[in-house]
């Protein structure tokens, strides 16, 4: 049986491999196949890590793949792996499909050990560089390889600058570094039980298995789990020729940008560190240079990278993130991928890129999504208030974000969990901050750049972050920030403004965007008080939106209960409403009414209730219709568990048993309480509701038909166009619908006689029971469409009480794997959706013309929109909020389906 291959050259490989090499691997065989400069190494797939995750051990053959692939990688550059005299050095980095920054392992200048570093002072000229690249080795072996904490080689570091007075790693000389060298390796011995291994090859070993490993840290399944992506691809490693950034001053590293990721503005933007190596950038150690200024440092260099980086942008026809080191001169390409971007940045680019015609129109529309029209809906500061400007910093990833200043990751969590706003203060992050960038609303680093391990996570996630703000002095373990003469303490208010790096001191007021002022108010109102980069930002959201309009086949309604509602729901683009819950429409003073409608003891009491609510009814229904006139709107009649009509158990029964202890007892209350432990009810959201209360309280739905059908014949005659459609709720057989479709079908015909006027009001019902779903085609019989109610179809296929649960275990669930999102954040397509899918391909089934909505939330839910496309739905129906999300991502759906049916 022919062995599995392992391990492939960057020769070998290309950027569409990227399941097999990962994203990195894949990305620099594609640089290799361009001719770019990239130091020769090789791949080990991510089908060996699963292997080895699945075994516990390398497979079988891994290890004589790995030496003939090293072989030739020291036969193509002329060394040898730790080599007395120029030795080859190699650095092994993680890789997976997607990136995933900071969360996977990187181990530096494997091949050094005490002999080696000789040899490479010796060929390179420079002591210092070879103990700099030893310490460095050791460090990161230690931390990553070894499991050492990490602040144990800081500390250390910190010490011996502190010992000659000076605050940069530079500035130490050779002779600190050998005594920083036999330091970290004294902390090898003391924390590992073993010495740092002096064996170039046992090195190699270790670090392999060590970023095999690290694709199931606590850290990397946090980002995967947020991220969605899947837990069983693993990691690729990289094994790379070793260039180095820090051999003096016509030396460095750096990582650029094809175009700004923060904002989308045209022309490359990078961090560059003279004398550096790659760690120090990401980590933000140091505050970086600019791209701009290695112009001027080394002009040649920068030409080269310049031409490099347009011809990458080309051939990947998108923003390209790059990795490269600078070394004496020579520049070398480390890596290259489609850059992570913000919100803002993501329209503006995509939009860019199809005037420059690099790609169409509906690639663009495939570049952005949901999400992030989302994020840029979201408030800003109100530019117009009273500001204490703290300072201000590098904009890393926008938003406005206000919270309490918290040090740790720990306390992020902790205070995030009890309802805390927090804005995590760092020196800089690093991978183990994971977990509070999430809780956090903010992020704030004094150190570090756009390119920075903070920055980049934050953007990923979509977190406002400012970094690079050089005032700040953090104290960590005093655990306050300094800033001149002020002083912040944990639990002391911050705002931190992403889009221009401001911070200010307390509370800062926000205001509502620029893209919701040109959703509400149109183009030109929002252009008008707009500065150039936020006009080019809302052209670019306007041009998206367009087109996928003009592309999507689902139609998109709002959920609206009032005609504000709505109105603002029009402005955002809804074309009509999916469901309008008429018991909002019951609170308040007319509470009463619909509690004598329900406990009345005899027909009279009844029907005088329902006289007095019938006008009020119709006049909610003839300003909704109104605000909503020529288009669609589904009116769902009374759904909600009886309990909430009814005054509150516990409470009228402490009233009688203190009125008894008085002596004075209400025969009122007694009556009440009787009546409402009567209707008591376990578990009222499966018991008396939706169809069911109007099959068992007579008059009640009719009241409800009887204001609708008026409401269309005032608005007819009128002059309006109403398109109003009866949704009955909490169907789970065909004869509960049967019964309220005659009841409603004799009003509507009465109502029109006498009026005058022609009522078409189609009558259809709700799917949110797995039976209605399951008999859907029998249901079809009765009604005229079918809007799926996924919050209760979800609750009901998965036996949840939302209420309850997703406080009490979901978090658990999502630690363990069982959700990788909670089931009413996104469809449960395998177990919900299938229902979905069942009842839609039945109904119409029975009636061709068949109308299919969705009601629920998930309506707004990117992932989910492209279920219901999928399956055929004509409509999907969320808050007003999520209008423009759901068209974008409407588009988004028809242009996936449509590229997957021509594959």
């Amino acid at each position: 049986m022919p062995s599995i291959q392992y391990v492939f050259d960057f020769t070998e490989g290309d950027k569409d491999q990227k399941d097999l090499l990962g994203g990195k691997g894949a990305n620099l065989a594609e640089m290799t196949r361009l001719g770019l400069p990239v130091p020769p190494g090789f791949t080990i797939t991510t089908e060996a890590c699963r292997a080895y995750l699945a075994g516990g051990k390398e497979p079988a053959d891994l290890r004589v793949q790995v030496t003939k692939a090293l072989r030739h990688l020291e036969d193509s550059v002329d060394r040898r792996l730790g080599d007395r005299h120029d030795p080859l050095l190699v650095s092994v980095r993680s890789g997976a499909k997607f990136s995933m920054p900071g969360m996977m392992e990187t181990v530096l200048n494997i091949g050094l050990n005490d002999a080696s570093v000789i040899g490479l002072a010796e060929a390179s000229g420079s002591d210092r560089f070879a103990w700099d690249s030893y310490r460095r080795l050791i460090q990161m072996f230690g931390k990553t390889v070894l499991d050492i904490e990490g602040e144990l080689f800081a500390e250390a570091l910190d010490k011996a600058k502190a010992a000659k007075g000076i605050t940069s790693d530079v500035d130490l000389d050779v002779t600190d570094l050998m005594a920083l060298v036999q330091r970290y390796k004294d902390i090898v011995r003391e924390e590992a039980g073993r010495d740092f291994p002096q064996h170039p090859r046992e090195q190699l070993d270790l670090a392999i298995r060590a970023v095999f490993d690290s694709w199931n840290t606590d850290r990397a399944r946090i980002y995967r789990r947020r991220e969605r992506i899947p837990h069983d691809l693993g990691t690729a490693v990289n094994i790379c020729t070793m260039v180095f950034g820090n051999l003096g001053e016509t030396s460095g590293t750096g990582v650029a940008f094809t175009r700004d990721p923060s904002t989308g503005a045209p022309g490359a933007y990078g961090d560059y560190l003279v004398n550096a190596q790659g760690e120090d950038v990401v980590a933000g150690i140091r505050n970086t240079l600019s791209l701009d200024d290695l112009k001027e440092i080394d002009p040649s260099a920068h030409g080269e990278l310049m031409t490099v980086m347009r011809r990458l942008e080309t051939h990947y026809r998108d923003l390209c993130d790059i990795e490269f080191t600078i070394e004496r001169g020579k520049l070398w390409m480390l890596q290259t991928r489609v850059g992570k971007r913000t919100a803002a940045a993501a329209f503006r680019i995509a939009t860019q890129l199809v005037d420059e015609h690099l790609i169409t129109e509906d690639e663009a529309l495939e570049r952005v999504s949901g999400a992030q029209l989302a994020q840029l809906m979201f408030p800003q500061f109100d530019s117009g208030t009273d500001r204490n400007l703290l300072t201000k910093a590098m904009a890393a990833s926008p938003g406005a974000a206000v919270g309490k200043v918290v040090f740790d990751s720990a306390t992020a969590v902790a205070w995030a969990e009890r309802g805390e706003d927090v804005i995590l203060v760092r020196k800089e992050t690093n991978p183990d901050d994971l977990e509070g960038m999430i809780a956090a609303t903010g992020i704030l680093t004094s150190r570090g750049g756009k390119t920075s391990h903070a920055a980049v996570v934050a953007r990923g996630m979509g977190k406002t972050c400012v970094c690079g703000a050089e005032e700040l002095d953090v104290d960590v373990a005093a655990k306050l920030v300094r800033v001149g003469d002020l002083s912040l303490l944990e639990g002391d208010t911050i705002s931190i403004d992403g889009s221009t790096g401001e911070v200010f001191a307390g509370d800062v007021p926000v205001m509502p965007s620029p893209v919701v002022l040109y959703l509400e108010q149109g183009l030109d109102a929002a252009i008008a008080s707009a500065d150039e980069e936020t006009g080019a930002l809302v052209r670019s959201v306007d041009r998206l939106l367009a087109h996928a309009d003009e592309t999507r086949r689902l139609k998109v309604r709002a959920n609206a209960d009032t005609a504000e509602d709505a109105a603002r729901a029009r402005h955002l683009g809804a074309e009509g409403i999916g469901l309008t819950r008429t018991e909002h429409m019951f609170l308040g003073d007319r509470r009463v009414l619909i509690e004598r409608v329900i406990l009345a003891v005899d027909e009279d009491e009844r029907q005088e209730a329902l006289d007095a609510l019938l006008p009020m009814q119709r006049a909610d229904f003839v300003e909704l219709l109104t605000a909503m006139d020529g288009l669609p709107v589904t009116i769902r009649l009374l759904d909600p568990p009886l309990h909430e009509f009814l005054p509150n158990y516990t409470e009228l029964s402490v009233r009688v048993a203190l009125a008894h202890a008085d002596g004075s007892p209400d025969a009122k209350d007694l009556a009440l309480l009787a009546a409402v432990e009567r209707l008591h009810e376990a578990n009222p959201m499966l018991g008396l509701r939706g169809v069911r209360l109007g099959l068992v309280v007579p008059g009640l739905f009719g009241l409800q038909v009887r204001a609708i059908a008026e409401a269309a014949a005032h608005r007819i005659k009128a002059g309006g166009d109403p398109k109003v459609e009866i949704m009955v709720p909490l169907v789970g057989s065909v004869m509960e619908l049967h019964l309220i479709r005659d009841e409603s079908d004799l009003i509507v015909a009465d109502i029109a006689e006498r009026e005058g006027t022609e009522l078409h009001i189609p009558i259809g019902t709700m799917i949110e029971l797995p039976r209605a779903a399951l008999t859907a085609r029998r249901i079809a019989e009765v009604a005229e469409f079918f809007s799926f109610g996924t919050n209760d179809l979800t609750q009901t296929t998965w036996g949840f009480s939302r209420d309850d649960v997703e406080a009490e275990f979901f978090g658990k669930y999502l630690d363990k794997g069982v959700f990788t999102v909670s089931p009413f954040e996104s469809l449960d397509v395998d177990g919900v959706g299938r229902l979905v899918d069942i009842a839609s391909t039945e109904g119409r089934a029975t009636r061709p013309d068949l109308k299919l909505g969705v009601c629920g939330e998930h309506g707004g839910d990117p992932d989910s929109v492209h279920f219901f496309h999928k399956v055929g739905l004509d409509y999907v129906s969320c808050s007003p909020f999520r209008v423009p999300v759901a068209r974008l991502e409407a588009g988004r759906a028809a242009i996936s389906s449509d590229s997957s049916d021509t594959r």
